[in-house]
């Protein structure tokens, strides 16, 4: 039994409560406790609570070393808003230009006259993101912050508790809840239910997603222990069914493989949804690159629109750095969104300033970085990367990024040249300027690790490539094999996307970077654990 099914399994009686349906009310009462059990892939001990009513009273508790918390909560007044933060100094759950916590909502629509559960976990802050969002805001965090329970209404939470069933209810049955259909997240305190949850919770992901306009966490994000997409794509709405046998298969995979191979990127290497095939990342595809035999297991945690330091800020690396042991691969590819610094762009500009830019090296190599701000240049967010793999004793790379199909005009067309650099505008809207895929190769020289010039490869592709280029990069014109894109202003034969790919194209970026291994003695043992 796994640790998490092992600590949850030992709470069910201590949750369990006797249910009087005929004593519901909407109201409060005297005397109430309400407990729950905060957790994700393993309970969150010591975690801060807060609960909040209709009328904008909270009250505050800390979770238990098993990750159980009890709240008194006479003269509450429902819906509560239950939210739980990570044990620790840090209690950011909302800002991308600094280090989140890790941070999750439950909601509570009625209150009995006895006591009352309220568990906070994954499925939970799903719940209360589409919640949140069909209010009007990012995601749950800012509902959370705006001390507003009272705008939560019963039939938008149960909306939100159908979709997230329909999405895991054969994996929750598969995991031995008997009742699927009466299964609630948030109110479940029976022994096999509390099992099932934490069998499930144990190969789910979660995370805030990242919204653009405000550079804040926003809706709930939840994908499988591979870091497929179960939901998140849009704030609310149908999830993709958990396969729990597989996830479960590919826990175990990873956790015995031989050696691991840890992608740390952006969307040219991420997983995607299979709403949106054939889109695909090289890290989707990355470990058909190793032979059956070598106990290789490739764990692709790249996700789509993320820069170097938004990726560390948010909370991607940290859901696959607790699988790192010594002697494993972590290939860093970044460089596409770190771009994103020009403040005087409409809309997104301070924005993606605050929460994706970073500045390259300056002409001589030195970092470039606001005053107080060093997190804020590419050297040293890459650094940070490269030291975390050092200290867990696994060996870092670093990759620049795959190219764009542009020309020298910086538009769709060839011969694809270098083009990961900026340069100030009239506006005068950089703060520092100069070339991403340059200060790639000065901290991998700096630091000593290996290079794959990722870009240079993937240029010389693409000018070899003229004719058929769109049979790589993402050009959908099959609108009935794929119709996600009928309705998309991007990735058609009419407006191709230059830089992402479809599946053939993902599959020889794979192998690009395979060829980079092979081509790199310090990486001699991972060459010979590649297929021929």
């Amino acid at each position: 039994m796994y640790p998490a099914r092992r600590a949850l399994a030992g709470l069910s009686c201590g949750l369990a409560i006797v249910i009087l349906s005929a004593c519901s009310s909407k109201g409060g009462s005297e005397g109430q406790i309400l407990t729950g059990l905060v957790s994700a892939e393993m309970p969150f001990a010591g975690a801060r609570v807060t609960v909040l009513d209709a009328t904008g009273q909270t009250r505050t508790a800390q979770a238990d070393e098993r990750g159980v918390y009890r709240v008194d909560t006479s003269g509450l007044v429902a819906p509560l808003l239950v939210s739980a933060i990570e044990a620790g100094s840090n209690t950011n759950c909302r800002y991308n230009a600094t280090l989140r916590a890790r941070c999750m909502a439950s909601v509570l629509t009625e209150l009995e006259r006895h006591d009352n559960v309220a568990n906070v976990n994954p499925l939970t802050d799903r719940i209360v993101s589409d919640v949140a969002v069909s209010l009007g805001f990012q995601g749950p965090q800012q509902l959370v912050e705006s001390g507003k329970a009272a705008g939560i209404r019963e039939e938008a939470v149960e909306l939100a508790r159908r979709e997230s069933l329909a999405g895991f209810s054969a994996a929750l049955k598969a995991a031995g809840v008997k009742n699927v259909k009466r299964f609630d997240a948030v109110s479940i305190s029976t022994a096999d239910g509390l099992q099932g949850l934490g069998a499930v919770l144990e190969v789910v992901n979660h995370n805030r997603n990242y919204d653009n306009p405000s550079s804040e966490s926003g809706h709930t994000v939840l994908t499988d222990i591979s870091f497929r997409p179960i939901v998140g794509l849009v704030g609310k709405g149908p999830y993709e069914p958990l396969d729990y046998p597989r996830a479960k298969a590919e826990l175990a995979a990873i956790q015995g493989a031989k050696a691991r191979v840890l992608v740390v990127g952006d969307s040219t290497a991420a997983t995607y949804e299979r709403e949106r095939l054939p889109r695909m990342g090289w890290g989707q595809v990355f470990e058909a690159r190793f032979r059956d035999d070598a106990g290789v297991k490739v764990l692709n945690g790249a996700r789509s629109g993320r820069s170097s330091k938004d990726f560390f800020m948010g909370g991607w690396y940290q859901q696959m750095a607790r699988f790192m042991k010594p002697g494993d691969l972590v290939l860093i590819n970044h460089g596409h969104n770190d771009q994103n610094c020009d403040g005087s762009k409409k809309e997104r500009g301070p924005a993606d300033v605050a929460g994706l830019c970073t500045y390259p090296d300056d002409i001589a190599g030195k970092p470039q970085f606001p005053e107080g701000k060093p997190e804020m240049s590419f050297h040293n967010s890459l650094q940070r990367y490269v030291d975390m793999a050092r200290a867990a004793g696994a060996t870092p790379v670093l990759l620049t990024p795959t190219t764009r199909v542009w020309n020298a005009s910086r538009k769709e067309g060839f011969p694809v040249v270098h083009q990961h650099l900026t340069q100030q505008n009239e506006a005068g809207g950089f703060a520092y300027t100069g070339d991403y895929s340059r200060t790639i190769g000065n901290t991998a020289k700096a630091a000593g690790v290996p290079l794959i010039d990722l870009e240079a490869k993937t240029i010389a592709f693409a000018n070899a490539h003229v004719a058929d280029w769109k049979d790589y990069w993402l050009a959908i014109g099959d609108f009935k094999a794929y119709p996600y894109y009928a309705t998309q202003s991007s990735g058609t034969q009419a407006k191709p996307d230059t830089t992402h790919f479809q599946q053939k194209g993902a599959e020889a970026v794979a192998a690009m970077v395979a060829d980079g291994i092979r081509e790199t003695p310090a990486l001699r043992e991972w060459a010979e654990r590649l297929k021929p």
